[in-house]
């Protein structure tokens, strides 16, 4: 039996999730259901993004992942379901996999045209259940749905670069549980631009000059343990490929974070500039 993942807005107070969860029960008894989260902000469909293409990998081939943010069915907002890297994906298609697709070329795409087949007012709980049902099962997604060639792109998760190859333009794309400040500026394009360059970065009032692996990478730890770099600002390639914003140790709640601290929000421009060649 397939993996079933899930990745909502719903949060943790409401019935929602559960409901999900019961529905997949009763559709599959012996399913194997792995929430990714339920914490996604309301509706912010490039946090979504960042977190199913940061989280899907670690799951088998196979798996089903069903994204309930932003869901209501509209006319401009279709719900789809796809084959893309080898797994399956059931969402609404209002760019939610922008960042995955940016990557990989999907292998299949489907309009699904269930609806008037399921009674419903909640279609994660009804009509994602029942596609994940019918792939689970090994259904395949023609079944479910007509042929499509595109999914919707969304803006915020492309950086600029000029012509000059001198300087790159991004976003904050993501703000984690520890405020860390997570740019939409990759490291495979950052390499490609830089070539090895010295360069400066900017967002709002902090700079950098150097991006570590790892955050202890920015850490002297042969220092006396009392006078550690603790709250030491610091960039990071972080696992998912990108450049990351961080303050050392970091606890939102009490000293602050890069969020916090570097006052930046999501959208927030962070700019890199290189030494001309």
């Amino acid at each position: 039996m397939a993996i079933i993942t899930l990745t909502t807005d719903f949060g943790e107070k409401d019935h929602f999730a559960g409901a999900v969860k019961g529905a997949i029960y009763t559709e599959l008894p012996m399913a194997r259901v792995v929430d990714i989260s339920h914490s996604i902000s309301p509706f912010h469909i490039t946090e979504a993004s960042y977190i199913i293409k940061n989280a899907y990998k670690s799951f088998p081939e196979g798996s089903i992942h069903i994204i309930g943010v932003d869901s209501e069915l509209t006319p401009e907002n279709k719900h789809i379901a796809l084959k893309l890297d080898g797994h399956y994906f059931i969402c609404a298609n209002n760019g939610i996999l922008s960042l995955i697709a940016s990557e990989y070329v999907p292998e299949k795409i489907v309009e699904i045209n269930i609806h008037d087949k399921v009674e419903s007012n909640f279609p994660v709980l009804d009509v994602f259940v029942k596609v994940a049902g019918h792939l689970a099962r090994g259904g395949t997604l023609e079944v479910i749905g007509k042929p499509i060639t595109e999914i919707k792109q969304i803006k915020e998760v492309e950086p600029y670069f000029n012509t000059e190859q001198t300087q790159i333009k991004g976003n904050v794309l993501y703000i984690d549980n520890y405020g860390n400040v997570v740019t939409n500026i990759s490291r495979k394009l950052f390499d490609k631009i830089g070539k090895g360059r010295k360069f400066t970065m900017r967002a709002r009032t902090a700079t950098f000059d150097e991006i570590y692996n790892t955050y202890s990478d920015a850490i002297n730890f042969d220092t006396d343990q009392l006078n550690r770099e603790d709250g030491k600002k610091l960039a990071i390639f972080n696992s998912g490929g990108y450049i990351e914003l961080a303050i050392y140790k970091s606890n939102p709640s009490t000293v602050g974070s890069a969020s916090t601290l570097f006052g930046l929000e999501w959208r927030d421009t962070v700019t890199i500039n290189f030494e001309k060649e």
